[in-house]
């Protein structure tokens, strides 16, 4: 139970601080906010601050700032006082539909910079398995062996080392801690199929170990703990990225596309492993929100973003009736994709 309470409480969170950025811009460009609201449906809770009506509603997946002049649930309604998000110019209105996603990103390397704090534990490059006739099998590589340097370049963790062997060129020098010896083992990387984080056959030069499952501290300096989030948050992004491109393509079948019960599940399952792996799922889902929130489907920001782009290049707002059955349209593929991920996880949750 506790769990699906913290699930709760990251997704409302992460939801408010995507708000927040609409929010800050908003004012910023003073345009007058009429609801700022956690949830959808029915209003639970509701106050009046800033000048502005907070609510939390009773369905929580999702929320909205509503601002003057401007509701995705009817485009008709527009306001052209000098508060009002009508009368601002393209990019301003751009400014404040970007802020969202921007807070999220922000939000993310604030999130994986609190990781870092704790010095958060990454694979060790210690040797576990050594596959029959590999190359490492051939140069006498054995399990339990630590790997410490790569042709003189010094390995701290085992994705260090996967990624020094995937772009080796030629022959490696590997310098091994085996019991407390050093040894020196030279080998060639041969090049062999394998399926990358999406589920594709790609082709990728290995040497033919696996991981021990051995984990080790990462003791970072200042200067390495923004490194660290830095890293993280544009991994993160770029995942997220291209997994909705090969979505979009076809190389990534609809099936693996999850939902909100499956982030519910997945943050309650990393509630119980710690507050570090809380973390670093809720920076997970944030990129998530910042990257599917600029797709442009026009119930999105990547949408609204997408009209004031055209009114920007061709000095005139996009015909409303184009932009209504467009907004229409936007809505049916945002529920219709929200219902596929539903459908997935409890295909997923049953078999």
């Amino acid at each position: 139970m506790m769990g699906y309470i913290v699930s709760l409480l990251v997704l409302s969170g992460l939801i408010f601080f995507h708000e927040l950025g609409h929010f800050t811009a908003a004012r910023l460009m003073g345009v007058y906010v009429e609801v700022f609201s956690i949830g959808f449906g029915k209003r639970l809770f509701t106050f009046r601050a800033f000048d502005t009506e907070w609510s939390i509603s009773a369905i929580p997946l999702g929320g909205y700032v509503r601002m003057k002049g401007q509701d995705d649930a009817d485009p008709t309604k527009k306001s052209y006082d000098p508060d009002s998000y009508n009368t601002k110019t393209p990019l301003q209105k751009i400014f404040i539909l970007l802020a969202g996603p921007l807070a999220n990103f922000v939000l993310a390397f604030i999130l994986y910079f609190a990781i870092a704090l704790g010095n958060p534990s990454t694979l060790a490059p210690v040797v576990g398995d050594v596959v029959k006739d590999s190359p490492a099998f051939i140069a006498g590589l054995e399990s339990n062996d630590t790997i410490l340097s790569i042709n003189g370049k010094k390995v701290e963790t085992w994705k260090e080392m996967a990624e020094m062997i995937a772009h080796s060129q030629g022959s490696l020098d590997l310098e091994v801690n085996r019991d407390g010896y050093l040894k020196e083992i030279i080998l060639t990387p041969t090049l062999k199929s394998a399926k990358n984080m999406y589920g594709e056959d790609v082709k990728r030069k290995m040497i033919g170990i696996s991981a021990t499952g051995v984990m080790k501290k990462q003791e970072l300096d200042m200067l390495g703990k923004l490194k660290y989030a830095t890293d993280q948050t544009i991994f993160a992004s770029t995942l997220i990225f291209t997994g909705v491109k090969k979505l979009i393509m076809g190389d990534v079948p609809a099936s693996e596309m999850g939902g909100v019960i499956s982030i519910v599940k997945l943050t309650s399952d990393a509630s119980a492993v710690g507050w570090m792996s809380v973390l670093f799922f809720a920076a997970l889902i944030s990129v998530n929100l910042g990257v599917l929130n600029l797709l442009p489907i026009p119930a999105l920001d990547g949408g609204h973003i997408m009209f004031n782009l055209y009114e920007l290049l061709f000095r005139r707002e996009p015909n409303e009736q184009v932009v209504i059955n467009l907004t229409i349209a936007g809505w049916v593929i945002l529920f219709g994709l929200m219902g596929l991920g539903v459908y997935n996880d409890i295909n997923r949750l049953v078999g």
